[in-house]
């Protein structure tokens, strides 16, 4: 066998190496980053969007609009359900990008049923939601800004997860477009103790309230009761039959 020819690569090894502790220890990968110009932002189906969250005697009540939009200008579907089960016994709605929210949904989804798998308990809600609030901040989950609602063991909860990745509870909360006109009635309306039907004909009324006025919002309600028995999601293309 040949020795190594004095300054080839293979001669070389050892000085590029030299540096590096542990040249089999793993890589450090990165996320990628989310270049798109303002050409590509009107191009991207948006929820636009009002979405709603309310604690209840019985467990958790969200409402949603159905509009998605192309850049806020065109409505590109009618008919979008704003709000999907990720655990046994809560849900989250998208609002933002439609692909950045879908994305979320499907992420968190598998990671309860990974942790339920192992464990063999479900998450707690308030786990959920930090986790929801860790992949929103360091995962590459463009624009959302979504509406967390579940019951466990400790009550009923609902938590708004911002795009930074905070993560803040209360008794009632609302994002998107069409929040300011949401949020005025439930001031008016929510009180301690509403029962499951009540909150649902108050949700739904904040969201007809929206849609009046927000351009983002329209085309009809879906509802989604949260009980210690599970999740029912339902949707409504006119406001009557729910108001």
């Amino acid at each position: 066998m040949r020795a190594p020819q004095h300054n080839s690569e293979f001669s070389r090894t050892v000085d590029q190496l030299a540096d590096d502790s542990n040249p089999y220890a793993p890589e450090v990968g990165s996320l990628p980053q989310n270049d798109l110009s303002r050409a590509d932002l009107d191009n991207v189906n948006k929820t636009g969007t009002t979405t709603i969250g309310i604690t209840t005697e019985d467990g958790v009540v969200i409402a949603t609009d159905m509009r998605a939009s192309l850049g806020g200008r065109f409505v590109s579907n009618k008919n979008v359900q704003k709000v999907e089960q990720i655990h046994p016994t809560g849900a989250l709605t998208m609002v933002g990008s439609v692909g950045g929210a879908q994305s979320f949904i499907s992420s968190l989804r598998a990671e309860v049923n990974l942790y339920e798998a192992r464990r063999g308990d479900p998450m707690s809600i308030d786990a959920l939601a930090t986790l929801a609030g860790n992949f929103a901040r360091g995962g590459p989950f463009f624009a959302i800004h979504p509406i967390l609602g579940g019951v466990d063991s400790e009550g009923s909860h609902v938590y708004s997860i911002d795009p930074a990745g905070g993560v803040m509870e209360d008794d009632y909360t609302v994002t998107g477009s069409g929040m300011q006109l949401a949020y005025g009635l439930l001031e008016q309306e929510y009180e301690d103790g509403l029962a499951n039907d009540d909150a649902t004909t108050i949700a739904a009324r904040a969201i007809k309230s929206a849609a009046e006025r927000d351009t983002g919002s329209g085309n009809g309600v879906f509802l989604c009761e949260i009980t210690d028995e599970g999740v029912e999601i339902n949707g409504h293309h006119d406001f009557e039959e729910v108001v």
